[in-house]
C-alpha cells in the first residue's frame, strides 16, 4: 500500500485514515502527518547510505513535534539541533546526547554549557571565536568537547537565495581555505578536540552536483586534515536535500547518496548526514476549509481559513505547495489565488491556479507540509496555532492539541 497520502473511493486520507474525519473531529486548520511516510523516508536514508559508517541526524528544526521525534528515537536516528531548546526537545525524546551535533550560526554560552554537560556527540562550530567559547565553557567544567568545523566552500545550491547558506558572503561557516590554521590553532587549546569538518550549502537543493561538489571538498579537506595529525573521526555533510514541489523535481535518498558516496567510500571516517525537510515535508498536510469565493474585477479569490500565520513559506520563499480538494469537486474551473485571511497581501498559497470552482466549506489539502509548516507558525493578528495529528497504523492521534487564547495569552503582564 502507497504510504502518505492517497485515494481511497475518491476521497483522501492518510494512511487510510479520511482527512474529512479528521477535519470534522479536530477541526481546521489543521497539520496531519503520516508516521508511516516518516519512517520510509528515513529508513531510506539509512540504506542509502549501508555501506560506509554512517548516522542519519534529523535536523529537527524542520518539524520538531515530539510524536515524531520520541519514534525517531526508536529507529535510532540521531538529530541535529540549532538551538538550546531543541537541544533539552531531542534529549527528552529519548535520542542519546551521542547522537546530536549542535548547528547554528549564534549559540550563547548557556546554549555551549548545557551541550558539554549533555556531552553531545559534536558542536558544528562557525568561526574560530565559538572554538574559544566552547574550549572555554568545557575547560571550566573539567571536560573536552567535541567539535566540528563548519567551512563554508562558496558552492552555491542553486536554490532560493533566502536558504542558500554556502556561498561566501553567506553568514555560516568559515572559508574552507582557513580551516588548516584553525585547526592548527584550535589544537594548543584545552577543552575541545576537533574531530570532523561540516558544510551545510543550502535548503531545496534538487540537483544533485552541488552536493555532490561539497562532498568532494569535504573529502579532500578532511584526509589533508587527518595527514596533519588531527583526530579526524566524520564528516558531516550536512543536510538540505529538496523535496518535489508539484513539477516533478526531487532528489531521492538514492539518488543523494550515489551522488556524494563515490567521494567518501574508503576513508576512515564516519560520514554523518542531516536531512529534515527531505524525511518530514512529503509526511504532512494542512487540512483548510474555503471560506468563500471573492470575485472583483474578473479576479478570483478562494479564501481559506488557513493563513500566512499558519505556513509562511509561499509567503517567504514564493514555495509552491500543491494544493487538492479533499472530496472531489466537479466544480467549474475558475482560475484564482488561494488566499488566507491575514491581513497581508502576501497571505496567499498559491496564485493563478486554476481549479474547480469550490463550495463554501469545501475541505482543501496543502500538501509538502510537513516540514517548516507547524514549526515556523505564529500568532500573528491574534490567530491561533492549529493542531497536529499523527496517524499511525491506522489510528489518529492527537501530536499536540489546538491552542486556545488562554494559552497564548497567559504570559500576558500588566
Amino acid at each position: 500500500m502507497t504510504k502518505g497520502f492517497f485515494r481511497e473511493d475518491a476521497e483522501l486520507t492518510c494512511d487510510g485514515v479520511p482527512l474529512s474525519a479528521l477535519a470534522r473531529e479536530f477541526g481546521t486548520p489543521l497539520y496531519v502527518y503520516s508516521w508511516a511516510a516518516i519512517e520510509e523516508r528515513w529508513r531510506r536514508f539509512d540504506r542509502a547510505f549501508a555501506d560506509v559508517p554512517h548516522l542519519v541526524c534529523y535536523a529537527m528544526k524542520a518539524n520538531s513535534s515530539f510524536a515524531i521525534l520520541r519514534r525517531l528515537a526508536s529507529l535510532g536516528s540521531g538529530a541535529d539541533v540549532v538551538s538550546g531548546g531543541e537541544l533539552r526537545a531531542a534529549v527528552a525524546c529519548g535520542i542519546p546526547a551521542d547522537r546530536i551535533v549542535f548547528s547554528g550560526v549564534g549559540k550563547t554560552e548557556e546554549e555551549i554549557a548545557a551541550a558539554v554537560d549533555a556531552g553531545i556527540l559534536a558542536f558544528n562550530a562557525e568561526s574560530e571565536r565559538e572554538i574559544e567559547k566552547i574550549a572555554e565553557a568545557a575547560a571550566a567544567r573539567g571536560a573536552t568537547a567535541r567539535v566540528a568545523l563548519r567551512v563554508n566552500p562558496d558552492i552555491d545550491a542553486r536554490s532560493h537565495p533566502y536558504i542558500s547558506t554556502g556561498l561566501k558572503h553567506n553568514k555560516f561557516g568559515v572559508d574552507i581555505g582557513r580551516a588548516r590554521e584553525i585547526f592548527a590553532r584550535a589544537k594548543e587549546r584545552r577543552g575541545v578536540r576537533m574531530i570532523g569538518v561540516q558544510a551545510h550549502i543550502g535548503s531545496q537543493i534538487v540537483e544533485a552536483e552541488p552536493l555532490a561538489e561539497t562532498a568532494r571538498e569535504l573529502a579532500a579537506l578532511a584526509t589533508e586534515l587527518a595527514r596533519d595529525g588531527h583526530g579526524i573521526e566524520h564528516i558531516d555533510l550536512g543536510g538540505g536535500i529538496g523535496i518535489g514541489d508539484g513539477t516533478g523535481s526531487e532528489l531521492s535518498p538514492e539518488g543523494y547518496a550515489a551522488a556524494v558516496l563515490p567521494s567518501l567510500r574508503g576513508l576512515p571516517f564516519r560520514i554523518l548526514v542531516e536531512p529534515g525537510r527531505a524525511i518530514a515535508g512529503p509526511a504532512g498536510v494542512l487540512l483548510a476549509r474555503v471560506l468563500y469565493v471573492k470575485t472583483e474585477r474578473g479576479k478570483n479569490f478562494v479564501v481559506l481559513d488557513a493563513g500566512m500565520n499558519d505556513l509562511i513559506r509561499p509567503a517567504l520563499y514564493d514555495a509552491i505547495h500543491p494544493i487538492e480538494f479533499v472530496a472531489p469537486s466537479g466544480g467549474q474551473k475558475i482560475a484564482a489565488d488561494v488566499v488566507g485571511p491575514v491581513c497581508e497581501t502576501g497571505d496567499f498559497f498559491l496564485r493563478d491556479v486554476e481549479l474547480d470552482r469550490p463550495d463554501e466549506g469545501a475541505l482543501l489539502a496543502i500538501g509538502n507540509a510537513g516540514a517548516y509548516g507547524f514549526a515556523m507558525a505564529s500568532n500573528y493578528n491574534f490567530r491561533l496555532r492549529p493542531a497536529e495529528i499523527l496517524v499511525e497504523n491506522g489510528r489518529a492521534l492527537l501530536a499536540r492539541r489546538r491552542e486556545t487564547f488562554e494559552d497564548f495569552t497567559r504570559l500576558e503582564h500588566e
